[in-house]
């Protein structure tokens, strides 16, 4: 009798038993997403109800402000009619297409050199003064040169992302391997693990929420570098579409081009996290 008493857990003025208090915390946890996301939602329908509001109520010319009706009837022609000879998703996947390539090259080439330099002191002491160079500079004031090297076409663009997605990987990923708990290291060679073992199992898989982080970190300022190389130096993609569009006080076709960005912006992080969550899924558990 009093095993069982012992057993159970006080929470809120009920007992409940070790098998019960799991139930309980899921049920909490999705709870809180869904007061959560209820609160994301609200603030887009508020977001939408200002915006109509303000264009109902004519404060501002459409030229500078269309309504979301407008700005609709603007989104449903490009998707049948295109633009300047191009459909709609093709200008889009013109720039994830560039935005892919540059981002994939940064991985594999940002991430294994940032363990590398996270590991040894001398190679990190030969690259880094090559990427604290060139690290801050606004990726548009180099991007002349790549176009005098490559041309306007995607060669300059992904070459530019490709610089713009490497240094947050890099520095990410050396970050990673010099946060890790020595501990953990020699835990690991007291049972017997060689350099590459500790490598594998200890140092890599520490690293990871790091390398993550980077890697969001990235593709947000690679894609940000892209609608601004678009609108510079390009015949396509949702950058240029934008800046064409402002040429002509297409101001609904920009709001069409600008949410699009926001809203590809936002998937491509969700579609990372994601990947992050079953690729660490013992992130924030320790």
């Amino acid at each position: 009798m009093n095993g069982n008493m012992n057993n159970k857990v006080e929470q809120n003025g009920f007992q409940l038993t070790p098998l019960e208090k799991p139930a309980i915390i899921r049920k909490k946890r999705k709870w809180k997403i869904m007061q959560e996301t209820g609160i994301m939602w609200s603030s887009v329908v508020f977001i939408f109800l200002l915006w109509y509001t303000v264009t109902k109520l004519n404060i501002f010319s459409e030229v500078f402000i269309p309504s979301p009706a407008k700005t609709w009837a603007a989104f449903t022609d490009l998707l049948v009619n295109g633009y300047k000879g191009n459909s709609l998703p093709y200008h889009l996947l013109d720039s994830l297409y560039r935005l892919s390539v540059a981002f994939f090259f940064a991985l594999i080439t940002a991430v294994p050199l940032g363990l590398i330099s996270g590991y040894s002191s001398k190679v990190r002491a030969a690259l880094d003064p090559i990427l604290e160079f060139y690290r801050p500079l606004p990726p548009l004031s180099y991007y002349t040169l790549l176009i005098l090297w490559f041309g306007i076409g995607d060669l300059s663009k992904v070459a530019l992302l490709y610089l713009a997605a490497f240094a947050p990987m890099y520095i990410a990923a050396v970050s990673g391997v010099k946060g890790v708990l020595e501990d953990r290291i020699h835990s690991a060679a007291c049972l017997g693990a060689n350099k590459w073992q500790t490598f594998r199992y200890v140092i890599f898989p520490s690293c990871l929420p790091e390398i993550f982080t980077g890697m969001r970190t990235a593709i947000g300022f690679a894609y940000t570098t892209l609608v601004a190389s678009e609108m510079v130096a390009a015949v396509s993609g949702i950058g240029w579409l934008v800046l064409d569009a402002s040429k002509y006080l297409r101001s609904d076709i920009m709001y069409v081009g600008i949410i699009l960005m926001g809203v590809t912006g936002i998937l491509l992080d969700r579609i990372l996290r994601k990947i992050e969550v079953r690729a660490i899924p013992w992130k924030g558990k320790d």
